[in-house]
């Protein structure tokens, strides 16, 4: 189901604000008022950081386990704090930075042979998820365009986010799947949200 533009905007400020609170008092806001019922659905999503354009953090939960407006605050506070490749945010830095939500759809599983894949997956539309083993490894839609890769380069990508080689995917034991992510991104920090067009 998609969201609209005010429950994303609802999401983005929900984001920003699970993150103020726990970096002010250590505690998690109570939502108390969710005057949408579709985010109380289970939903997967990402919870992105960045200042200036670089990234400061980055955690998600793509497998729907949880209401939408729970993971979103949980991916929040995650991100800011506990992304191993980043040091934790600091309450100084909240108004250099800027919040994005995306939500996705449930990953599924490419069927196909691996000769077939590269025409099964859409670079701007589709994410992937690489599973080989105990290996795992999740790029987002909007991360190929970003970095103006071919879907080779996107498959390749990911297989190197699960610490395989590069072109793990064409292994038949590996697991591809792949969803889609509504994404909606606050245009400077603390401002408006807008929705962002990654379908190329």
């Amino acid at each position: 189901m998609m969201l609209d533009r005010e429950e994303g905007n609802f999401l983005v400020k929900l984001a920003r604000e699970s993150v103020e609170s726990y970096l002010k008092e250590g505690e998690r806001p109570e939502t108390n008022d969710l005057p949408y019922p579709e985010l109380k659905e289970n939903r997967g999503c990402f919870v992105t950081i960045k200042n200036n354009g670089d990234l400061k953090g980055c955690i998600g939960e793509p497998i729907p386990k949880k209401k939408l407006f729970k993971s979103v605050k949980d991916c929040a506070i995650k991100s800011a704090t506990g992304d191993p490749r980043f040091p934790s945010l600091r309450q100084n830095e909240l108004d250099d930075i800027v919040f994005e939500v995306s939500v996705l759809t449930k990953p599924k599983e490419i069927e196909e042979k691996p000769d077939r894949i590269l025409d099964k997956v859409k670079v701007g539309r589709d994410g992937l998820i690489v599973d080989k083993g105990y290996s795992s490894g999740l790029l987002l839609p909007q991360v190929p365009l970003e970095q103006d890769w071919t879907t080779r380069d996107f498959l390749r990508h990911t297989c190197r986010k699960a610490r395989l080689p590069q072109n793990a995917w064409r292994d038949e034991e590996t697991t591809i799947k792949k969803f889609r992510a509504q994404v909606f991104r606050e245009e400077e920090p603390g401002g408006d949200v807008s929705e962002v067009e990654i379908d190329s």
